[in-house]
């Protein structure tokens, strides 16, 4: 099998608040707190907290950091057509 734990289909992020919803739900499922995450990543409790609301004015390279914690990586790739 390999990979991921939380291998799951690619979705796709529009807006920040659904990358805040997705870093939440793959915290929570690796049973994991927000100040766990910060702790891990070297970052502030506060921002990982905007980061899962959404706040839109997030620095990238701690985004960066939050997705290396939990082991996730950013893809970026063309939209897909229907």
């Amino acid at each position: 099998m390999g990979g991921h734990p939380l291998s799951t289909p690619s979705t796709p992020v529009h807006i920040t608040r659904d990358l805040g919803l997705l870093l939440k739900h793959f915290r929570g499922t690796l049973d994991l707190t927000q100040a766990d995450i910060s702790g891990l990543a070297n970052t502030g409790n506060r921002f990982v907290i905007e980061l899962e609301k959404g706040k839109e004015t997030v620095q990238l390279n701690k985004v960066f950091d939050v997705l290396e914690v939990l082991g996730l990586e950013m893809v970026i790739q063309p939209k897909r057509s229907f």
